[in-house]
């Protein structure tokens, strides 16, 4: 009982005396030990690691669950180390809601038959998402929070004890400046100084052993630094696997309703093909068409024929395929990805399409399955 009262007593007054210290240095009555230039940044680099980890954890949070209940249900689950319920994406809920209106409706009408397709185009989308979010979340976001709950709380912890040590040394500091003071007015026994002395060494000797350990911890930034751009990697590469799936998802489902006749019921006129960019040079920015309204002509004349079209004197360009297209009907040209052709465009054709050849083959080809080549 007494030890404990003593060793509460001697915490309280080092607890006090370390309050005094850095009140005293904030109000410029006390001199204070100043870190070198390397070390402060350190500091700096280490606390901007950590403040913009917090920032671009939190927003990829937002990207991958943007509705806040959710999110704040997630973490509890987390916290209370609880599994994670299983969670239908809305992709999955549109699909089901497309479904059911389908068997409603009537699976066999035209409408029908396509919220069929959609759903199951939905359902792919929703699937692939959850991939994504599944990868994400353990590639990028579990390293990053490994981090501030981890190393960070380890350099906090080291830096908190490094700031006690430098207090202790400069009021050990303090004490010797005072105590030769009264010594040079002979009202003090050289005892006291060599005490105040000894006091001093010591606390230099933990307060340099300290900022050496927390020196090392601050340099490993770099190796977190590492750590955090090899984890933004698999990052970009889920994301880029996961926007090529939905882009080759309808891509499908574009292809299966332009091949759908009479899609549009109640209209004895043909449908007007959607409106596209004005560029023809533009390569990615927009969705291709789907084949049955993608043509040469302007609606109302008369498509050309592929053995009539001839190459420009100017203006035909090489162009790599990204990825496969199998032909919708005889008027295009199938590809192969990373095949080379020569592409070009002709008056009147729309700007989501160019003319291929491949040998003595030749047919119309979607843009966004190209990379043109200078």
């Amino acid at each position: 009982m007494d030890f404990n009262m003593k060793k509460l007593a001697s915490d309280a007054g080092i607890f006090f005396t370390r309050a005094v210290q850095f009140t005293e240095e904030k109000f410029g009555q006390a001199e204070k030990t100043e870190l070198d230039a390397h070390f402060e940044n350190l500091l700096a680099r280490a606390d901007s690691t950590k403040n913009w980890t917090e920032k671009i954890l939190r927003q990829t949070e937002v990207l991958l669950q943007p509705n806040p209940s959710a999110r704040v249900e997630e973490f509890l689950y987390e916290k209370l180390d609880r599994k994670v319920p299983s969670r239908v994406t809305n992709g999955e809920l549109l699909a089901q809601y497309m479904a059911e209106a389908a068997s409603e409706l009537g699976p066999t009408t035209p409408y029908g038959k396509t919220l069929i397709k959609v759903a199951e185009a939905e359902k792919r989308l929703g699937a692939a998402e959850r991939d994504f979010i599944h990868t994400a979340s353990i590639n990028f976001l579990t390293p990053l929070r490994n981090f501030l709950e981890g190393d960070w709380k380890t350099i906090s912890k080291e830096r908190r004890l490094l700031q006690n040590r430098r207090l202790d040394l400069d009021a050990c500091k303090a004490r010797l400046k005072k105590a030769k003071a009264a010594e040079a007015k002979a009202t003090l026994w050289n005892d006291e100084v060599d005490k105040a002395e000894q006091e001093l060494r010591v606390a230099q000797t933990e307060f340099d052993r300290q900022a050496e350990v927390t020196r090392l911890l601050l340099e490993g930034i770099s190796s977190t630094h590492v750590n955090h751009l090899r984890c933004l990697h698999e990052f970009v590469e889920s994301q880029t696997t996961y926007y090529a799936q939905c882009y080759r998802h309808m891509l499908d489902l574009q292809k299966q309703l332009g091949r759908f006749p009479g899609t549009f019921v109640g209209t004895t006129e043909p449908a007007s093909p959607p409106l596209s960019s004005s560029s023809p040079t533009t390569a990615a920015a927009t969705m291709p068409v789907g084949p049955s309204v993608a043509g040469l002509a302007p609606p109302g004349e008369a498509a050309l024929r592929l053995e009539e079209v001839s190459p420009p004197a100017s203006g035909t360009r090489k162009a790599r395929v990204l990825y496969d297209y199998e032909a919708a009907d005889s008027s295009e040209l199938a590809l192969l990805a990373d095949e080379l052709i020569t592409v070009y465009s002709l008056p009147g054709m729309d700007p989501d399409w160019l003319i291929g050849e491949r040998g003595n083959k030749k047919g119309k080809v979607p843009v966004t399955y190209l990379e043109l080549l200078s």
